[in-house]
């Protein structure tokens, strides 16, 4: 589907100006640029077009309430100057899997005072030497770069997904002020007796701290997933509540795909293959 259609379709009925978050992932760009969008999304503040085959920055709107953009896995080369022009609030840019190859490319970036967030995994500049130093020192508004800081401290969930487990806290206490439902106890007591046993099967196959994971397990709310496996996964992470990012990777599972998933001892979701 081109993207003019998919606009049109992820408009729902709504007005433009009314569309704080745009999702136009895996549609088509006729000759490699922006088609379809325009000035009225003067309240976009969440941006995808990852895999639309872009080339070109030329065509982007004045989005100044833009945060977060998600440019992954195109063909952009150059042209990164529109982006200060155009967003100039950006935080958090995504350009990972696409042509960059130097630093002169990332070097327009400066000008985007508010940027704390780069992401430039799978572009040719990751090759570099002294790469990530080298991005440190010349973005130096930055504090993340592909998802570290200069101490390789991994960067916190996304907001989206901060705000929807505050949602799923908040539920839980309701809950248990009311008291658990009736059979709740007995329900979660077979639910535990089936996990032990799927462990016990698959205990000989696993390495020392690992755990074989089920759609149970994943479904825990301190289990907390590898950004860098669901990238690898071609899971499409952004915008979507970490429980339907679990139900992704348990359907990975299911499709027989050659990873095993296992949890680490430090309840982090990860896997091989």
């Amino acid at each position: 589907m081109e993207m003019k259609k998919r606009i049109n379709l992820e408009l729902r009925n709504r007005a433009p100006e009314e569309v704080t978050e745009l999702v136009l992932d895996n549609c088509l760009c006729v000759n490699g640029e922006i088609e379809g969008l325009n000035d009225a999304f003067k309240k976009l503040e969440f941006l995808s077009m990852a895999n639309v085959e872009l080339s070109s920055l030329a065509r982007l709107p004045s989005l100044n309430k833009l945060r977060k953009l998600e440019l992954s896995d195109n063909i952009i080369s150059g042209g990164l100057e529109v982006l200060a022009e155009k967003c100039p609030n950006l935080t958090y840019l995504n350009l990972s899997g696409n042509k960059i190859k130097d630093l002169s490319t990332v070097e327009a970036l400066q000008n985007l005072k508010n940027l704390k967030s780069l992401d430039l995994f799978n572009c040719e500049i990751t090759n570099l030497e002294d790469y990530r130093e080298s991005i440190f020192e010349l973005l130096q508004q930055i504090t993340y770069l592909d998802g570290f800081d200069q101490e390789d401290n991994e960067a916190p969930d996304s907001e989206e997904e901060d705000d929807e487990d505050g949602d799923e806290d908040d539920e839980d206490e309701e809950e248990d002020e009311a008291g658990p439902p009736e059979g709740y106890e007995e329900e979660e007591e077979e639910e535990e007796e089936d996990e032990d046993e799927d462990e016990d099967e698959a205990g000989s196959e696993l390495g020392e701290g690992e755990e074989e994971v089920g759609l149970s397990y994943l479904m825990k709310e301190e289990i907390q997933v590898n950004r860098h496996f669901l990238h690898a996964l071609k899971i499409d992470y952004l915008g979507i509540g970490l429980s339907t990012i679990k139900s992704k990777l348990y359907g990975e599972l299911l499709k027989g795909t050659a990873i095993r998933l296992c949890i680490s001892a430090s309840s982090t979701v990860t896997g091989t293959w």
